[in-house]
């Protein structure tokens, strides 16, 4: 855990170094102290999302979903938010609207399988 699922603009996929982005993102959120203790369960992954409307100009947007087991609290899942929002701000300066939203997932349901 975590999975970053980053939402965006289908412009952006021509413009920005996405695979760039989703590494620093990678490696960002290995790096955090939230997640030190399972570094290589780190999941990213970019979705283009078509028919996008917005209210600030320009109209192209990244959201970030932070997908967590429950079980952190609102300060950890703000720094979260805003160490990722800075990779964000970073690779995608001119972007219309920068999000990111920490998500729990209910941690005695969550089923997984890993090689």
């Amino acid at each position: 855990m975590p999975h970053l699922i980053l939402e965006h603009s289908p412009s952006l996929a021509g413009s920005h170094d996405l695979p760039a982005l989703s590494s620093d993102l990678f490696q960002t959120a290995q790096a955090h102290p939230a997640f030190a203790s399972a570094p290589q369960a780190v999941k990213t992954r970019t979705i283009a999302v078509d028919n996008v409307r917005s209210g600030v100009m320009p109209q192209t947007f990244a959201h970030l979903t932070v997908r967590l087991l429950s079980g952190r609290d609102d300060e950890t899942k703000a720094d979260i938010a805003n160490t990722l929002l800075a990779v964000l701000e970073r690779h995608l300066p001119e972007v219309g609207s920068l999000s990111v939203e920490p998500v729990d997932m209910n941690r005695t349901t969550y089923a997984k399988r890993a090689l």
